[in-house]
């Protein structure tokens, strides 16, 4: 009985060696079906990462982050093990408030809902329908978003530029400049240049609300850490920091799903 390999199966096994199979490809998105319903994940590499991550933003897809070197099969295991986990967070999630005709948004902490005018031309006005506070947004429903938010950018920037001023002269210190950002997790950050950047959302909040992001970023300036020293800073700027500080704990995650499809 002949016990030789047939040179096919040589052949197929050296050409098994010479060129290995590919690991599957990392795509840029994947789908985890959660309580019947589809979840998109937005998967992304990190070359800073060490392990891998599922996280879940404000607002946005959950992300899972994998370290360079990770395979796609690993993460996707990873990924299953934790749907569990990522299931209870998404229920947790705030809801997103699109900005439509006839939703209620809060302007400064005080509802306000809003109403297309249809008319061509103008800008957004506050005024008043029925006893209700109203934002009139000129042009057709479709047009909503885009021009709210502008103003509202516009309203925040006004706000933050005029309390980021007033910290700066309490902290002897220098704003260079102001911009308004839309951010995902945070609501300001601050260069060592003297630029700040906040999230145009806070015009949405209390004016208290505003005055501690302002005064938590210029306070930056005068020390880059979080350290006893920086809070203390923000103190002098703003004495009653921790009311702001709390109400955005407590509710910056609402906030954030505001003007969002």
């Amino acid at each position: 009985m002949s016990s030789a390999i047939p040179l096919e199966s040589v052949m197929i096994s050296r050409m098994n060696f010479l060129f290995p199979a590919k690991a599957p490809k990392v795509p840029a998105a994947t789908t985890l079906v959660i309580n019947d319903e589809p979840v998109e994940i937005t998967v992304k590499v990190s070359p800073r990462a060490k392990s891998y991550r599922l996280t879940v933003p404000h607002h946005g897809n959950p992300v899972l982050t994998l370290p360079r070197t990770g395979r796609w099969p690993e993460a996707e295991g990873f990924l299953n093990r934790h749907r569990g986990w990522l299931a209870a967070r998404l229920k947790r999630s705030a809801p997103r408030t699109a900005f439509a005709d006839g939703e209620v948004l809060p302007l400064r902490g005080v509802p306000h809902r809003i109403h297309a005018t249809g008319r061509l031309r103008g800008r957004v006005e506050v005024s008043e329908i029925d006893g209700e506070l109203s934002l009139l947004v000129p042009g057709e429903a479709a047009h909503i978003p885009r021009r709210l938010t502008e103003w509202l950018k516009a309203e925040a920037q006004r706000d933050l530029a005029e309390r980021s001023d007033i910290h700066a002269a309490t902290l002897g210190v220098e704003v260079k400049s102001v911009a308004m950002r839309s951010q995902a997790t945070r609501w300001g950050s601050c260069s060592s240049s003297g630029r700040l950047n906040y999230n145009w959302r806070l015009i949405l909040a209390p004016p208290f609300v505003l005055d501690y992001v302002a005064a938590h970023e210029v306070a930056h300036l005068v020390h880059m850490n979080h350290s006893p020293n920086f809070w203390k800073a923000v103190e002098r700027a703003l004495p009653d920091m921790t009311k702001g500080k709390a109400w955005l704990k407590a509710h910056g995650k609402v906030l954030m799903g505001y003007g969002l499809e």
